[in-house]
């Protein structure tokens, strides 16, 4: 992510600065220190004692890392960092990275619920008892229902984590549902209090304070809750993807934010204590492999056959703002489910709109009141800040506020605080059509950028503009789904349960329309949903996957032009030479495919498929591709004589004569299908000058 850069001014006072110039020298911050593994001298008995010997003192050593990482992260001055970089023992020394987070019907909406298909959920549901999920993010609050273990067999004897003790946590509050507990805080500390061993600004304990970790790992593998609500909105059972699989917290993340350092330290001790899983609903957007915690951690998890499962981010619209995007992490964007929460705006032109609300409080009455939005250009008030609103302009009155800069849910009280009656929260570009339920102080309607702009000319051009607002009357995941495919088939790889996952899934929604992009309410494409919506049942039961051996994403790296040094950061190997390479990183065994069209009009591509359905199973290729482009599939026709064999085909891409004069993407498929099965790779095409 960008960091804080302070530019001193030429002008500034020469005296006064000079004196500061050696303590700002002496000022330490956290590192991250790569190093040799194997040149540990044979008189240091650990690795730890190795690089004690590197600093000053044995204080300054953060952390050791032994499996995520080969190196350790310490607390050192610009000097001493310049020092290590010396080091014929040193790969690298990188600055500590600030990471951010992000963020009852699901398991029904999945079909988790059902018994329709060939997988019964209860069996898999069995299953999964000793499937071991890891989740790091902002802790985990016990006492919850959510970690119930009522009806769970003993802790899998391979499971060697613990519970911590802390201020506000106990060891016995852990049970045979959540299974770990840990805390790493020692990044987070130097950064944030000037030095490891000064006072922490929060509680040190495995203890979530913020709700985002339990919401995680309970939308993971929470056990059944009965009678649960939002408000009294959603009525229900609320449970976990994977309701029977147990879980272990690693709190990594705290109230600035997630530092590098400490992610890195709980991967180590999830990939050493023996989860099966691990979940990150964080990042920091995107960077070279080699300089990404995240990636690097994930690939020695995936090596050990952990399925490492992140999410996206929540930037967007704009292309290229996806985070963790390493070819061996399952990158899961948000999504949204066929339930709403609708809440109503009816304006004095008689316009009727829809948005949502999860406003709980009474209502404004059914009486118009007068509406006004502020006929300014970007002012405060437009945005409706703390502060922005003048009593006699709101008061009495519903609100149009635009959606922006500070919290959703601070603007209503804005205007709850300025005499406002009720507030319209309407979406800018930025937000697109993209609407989030919130819990409002006052009666309030969410509703996307088109309708905003309608309500926006309203206000401007009627004299007397007036509105009534009505409360709603109706009523994270792939790391569950991956526990339950990890429970049904313990055999395959992580790389061959995200193909599951991805050539499954699906893009038409339940009207049979192609699904909608948040950011425009336009229709979708690859560069937007990805390879579609999961579709659980149908991952449990592929036919077919494209599996990915550790040794392919080291022929993949090398493929990019990295130094061995940096691919060496990846894959923590020492003999890693780089002889191979793929003629093109779109070589790599992925379940998609990208297509650039730049100096050449030709880009053939490779692929191998394995057999994980039955016996005998053919299969027949379908190609779908924009009218600008050619595509050729040989064989045309996939014969699989046993289970596990694996099947070759080679696609060509012929760009038709006449390149676009302007930069642009298109898109298509390649799906081999027979009457059981549709495994779908979607392709993207672009064409650059």
């Amino acid at each position: 992510m960008a960091s804080n850069a302070f530019l001193l001014s030429l002008t500034s006072a020469l005296l006064l600065l000079l004196p500061l110039l050696s303590v700002s020298a002496m000022a330490k911050q956290t590192y991250i220190v790569h190093m040799k593994h194997q040149d540990k001298p044979s008189s240091y008995a650990t690795h730890h004692d190795w690089y004690s010997s590197q600093l000053q003192s044995d204080s300054s050593l953060l952390y050791t890392y032994t499996n995520a990482y080969h190196g350790f992260a310490a607390s050192l001055d610009s000097d001493q960092a310049d020092s290590l970089r010396r080091s014929d023992s040193v790969l690298g020394v990188y600055e500590d990275t600030l990471y951010t987070l992000h963020t009852t019907r699901t398991p029904e909406f999945l079909g988790l619920n059902t018994e329709s298909d060939s997988y019964n959920t209860q069996v898999l549901d069995q299953a999964s008892n000793d499937v071991i999920i890891g989740v790091l993010d902002t802790g985990v609050w016990p006492e919850s229902k959510s970690f119930d273990d009522s009806g769970l067999p003993q802790i899998p004897t391979r499971w060697k984590g613990q519970c911590e003790s802390g201020p506000d946590f106990k060891p016995a509050l852990c049970n045979k549902k959540l299974i770990g507990a840990r805390s790493f805080s020692k990044g987070y500390r130097m950064a944030s209090s000037g030095g490891y061993g000064t006072k922490p600004k929060e509680v040190v304990s495995p203890r979530d304070n913020d709700g985002h970790g339990t919401h995680t790992a309970s939308t993971a593998a929470g056990s059944p809750v009965a009678n649960a609500s939002l408000l009294g909105y959603a009525q229900g059972t609320a449970r976990g993807m994977a309701s029977r699989s147990r879980v272990a917290s690693y709190k990594v993340c705290w109230s600035v934010g997630c530092f590098g350092s400490d992610i890195l330290a709980g991967m180590d001790q999830a990939i050493s204590d023996g989860v099966d899983v691990l979940s990150l609903s964080l990042g920091g957007g995107s960077a070279p492999y080699y300089r990404d915690t995240i990636a690097i951690g994930a690939f020695t998890a995936v090596e050990k056959g952990i399925f490492v499962s992140c999410s996206a981010g929540n930037s967007g619209p704009i292309r290229a703002s996806l985070a963790n995007v390493a070819p061996w992490i399952m990158t899961v964007g948000a999504g949204t489910i066929d339930r709403d929460f609708p809440a109503f705006a009816l304006l004095g032109n008689k316009n009727h709109f829809t948005g949502v609300s999860l406003y709980s409080g009474n209502g404004m009455g059914n009486k118009p009141v007068g509406l006004v939005y502020n006929k300014g250009n970007s002012s405060a008030s437009n945005m409706c800040l703390p502060g922005s609103l003048e009593p006699d302009f709101a008061r009495g009155k519903v609100v149009v506020c635009d959606r922006g800069v500070n919290a959703r849910v601070e603007k209503g009280a804005v205007v709850r605080d300025a005499g406002g009656v009720g507030m319209i929260l309407a979406n800018t570009a930025a937000s697109g059509e993209e609407l989030v339920a919130d819990s409002h102080l006052l009666p309030a309607v969410a509703v996307g950028r088109k309708v905003g702009d309608m309500i926006r000319e309203y206000v401007r051009s009627d004299s007397n503009p007036t509105a009534v607002l009505s409360t709603s009357m109706s009523c994270p995941h792939i790391s569950g789904l991956a526990a339950l495919l990890k429970a049904a088939h313990p055999e395959w790889s992580p790389s061959a349960i995200k193909s599951a996952l991805m050539t499954t899934a699906y893009t038409q929604d339940n009207t049979n329309s192609p699904l909608r992009d948040a950011a425009g309410g336009g229709f979708s494409n690859p560069l937007a949903h990805g390879s579609g919506h999961v579709e659980p049942h149908k991952a449990l039961n592929p036919g077919l996957v494209y599996d990915i051996s550790i040794e392919d994403y080291i022929t993949f790296l090398c493929s990019l032009d990295y130094t061995v040094a940096q691919v060496q950061t990846i894959v923590k190997r020492p003999n890693v030479t780089c002889s191979r390479k793929l003629s093109d990183p779109g070589q790599l065994n992925y379940p998609s495919f990208s297509v650039l069209f730049a100096n050449k009009r030709i880009v053939r591509y490779t692929r191998v498929l394995t057999n994980v359905g039955a016996a005998g199973s053919v299969y027949d290729v379908t190609v779908g591709a924009p009218t600008m482009v050619n595509v050729a599939v040989k064989p045309t026709k996939l014969v699989f004589k046993s289970v596990g064999e694996k099947q070759r085909y080679t696609v060509t891409f012929v760009a038709k004569r006449g390149a676009p004069k302007t930069p642009m993407s298109e898109f298509g498929s390649i799906v081999w299908s027979n009457a059981q099965h549709q495994v779908k790779s979607p392709v993207a095409f672009a064409w650059t000058q």
